[in-house]
């Protein structure tokens, strides 16, 4: 009888080991650093006229983002750029080519 114990015993940690083991390990998020100079932010209104010119209509600035399939504060940047030149103006809340 006391073999069965330590059977349970052993069979119980085991389990928990093959858990722990399945469980799916956490991803954290990474902090993609936005690097601002000149090139850059140039670079990446480049990538938010092109969206908006291939897409022919206003966009929100996720639809902008994922378009040009860069984050939302590189469309930002890159807003601001086009913005300063007069290359885009907000109906709206959207986006659309000046």
């Amino acid at each position: 009888m006391a073999e069965k114990k330590t059977t349970k015993k052993a069979a119980a940690p085991k389990a928990e080991a093959a858990e722990k083991k399945t469980a799916a390990p956490r991803k954290t998020a990474a902090k993609k650093v936005v690097e601002i100079n000149a090139e850059n932010v140039g670079f990446k209104a480049g990538d938010v006229y092109q969206a908006l010119a291939t897409a022919g209509k206003a966009l929100s600035v996720k639809e902008i983002a994922k378009q040009a399939k860069i984050t939302e504060a590189e469309t930002l940047l890159g807003m601001g750029w086009l913005l300063k030149e007069g290359k885009i103006k907000d109906e709206n809340d959207l986006i659309t080519l000046a």
